[in-house]
């Protein structure tokens, strides 16, 4: 019973959220309500900076390294025989180097060369 009261109340407080999103969404009909706004000039280039995809291909491959590191680093301080610990470690470099050779055939590293 105390889960369909605990369903009911989420699912209502769900649905109220997704009501009053609808209510105050902004629509950007006019193109001069869309465009920011710099003390009635017209702007001079667009308000958005482009980024380049590479540099963002790259620190995602930093955070996934970066994160082997802090799955490896804890095996140190578990209390498990040696063989596992080189299983797990094993099994994780492997994936990463499989992950970097999946990135290289796909060409995505070669813009660095």
């Amino acid at each position: 019973m105390m889960m369909l009261i605990f369903l009911f109340i989420f699912s209502t407080m769900f649905m109220l959220m997704m009501i009053f999103n609808l209510i105050s969404m902004k629509s950007f009909k006019d193109q001069e309500k869309a465009s920011p706004f710099e003390c009635g000039f017209e702007p001079k280039n667009s308000s958005r900076m482009t980024f380049s995809i590479n540099f963002f291909l790259i620190a995602l491959m930093f955070l996934i390294f970066d994160i082997e590191f802090s799955l490896l680093i804890p095996l140190i301080y578990i209390n498990i025989n040696f063989i596992n610990f080189m299983m797990i470690s094993i099994f994780i470099i492997l994936f990463l180097m499989m992950s970097l050779y999946y990135e290289w055939s796909q060409k995505a590293l070669n813009w660095l060369m």
